[in-house]
């Protein structure tokens, strides 16, 4: 193997170690966002839950359902 040979794949392995890096670094970001993505998610089913609830007493007491 030439100097040539051997410098051109070494600066093909550093191209895909930097893209991995780059690839790592994004995945890290999506998983923040994705977890905060859930804590809203389930904040607002606990919020849809209580409305529910809210909805199902008003109702029983407006006599629209039965008790």
């Amino acid at each position: 193997m030439t100097d040539e040979t051997a410098n051109l794949i070494l600066e093909m392995l550093r191209t895909i170690r930097s893209d991995q890096t780059a690839i790592g670094e994004r995945m890290r970001t999506m998983e923040v966002r994705f977890g905060a993505l859930e804590s809203r998610f389930s904040a607002m089913e606990e919020r849809m839950a209580g409305v529910e609830l809210r909805l199902d007493r008003i109702e029983r007491r407006l006599g629209l359902i039965e008790a």
